[in-house]
């Protein structure tokens, strides 16, 4: 999962309705492929969901979360530096987001430890 931090912005992803936690904001990324390393994962899915290039990238934190349906483990990553222009290739909306106004959005439930870790390290 990517944080892709711009001045003191994030950017943040629609759920489609029909999804897990769906019709909630999210920060971009997915799933581990058979033997991907986590950076090739996040590269490969922000370039498949919002069309960009990761250029520079570093570990925020991880964490797992117990859904009633299902467990996660999220690794969080940075991302500080890319290229090309964000869009929702998938056909999802996207939108920059003040740090300090994440809370006022609907996101995953999972999301709730990543959004405190931001507005303590960035707001």
């Amino acid at each position: 999962m990517g944080v892709i931090l711009q001045q003191q912005q994030v950017l943040l992803a629609k759920r489609h309705a029909s999804k897990h936690q769906g019709d909630r904001w999210e920060f971009p990324g997915g799933k581990l492929e058979q033997g991907e390393s986590v950076l090739s994962a996040l590269g490969r899915e922000l370039q498949e969901e919002i069309g960009i290039t990761v250029t520079s990238a570093e570990p925020l934190m991880q964490l797992s979360h117990d859904y009633p349906e299902r467990e996660v483990l999220l690794d969080i990553y940075l991302v500080t530096a890319f290229s090309g222009e964000p869009h929702g290739a998938e056909g999802q909306p996207l939108l920059w987001v003040p740090i300090q106004q994440l809370n006022t959005l609907a996101l995953p439930d999972a999301n709730q430890p990543i959004v405190t870790r931001l507005q303590q390290q960035f707001a």
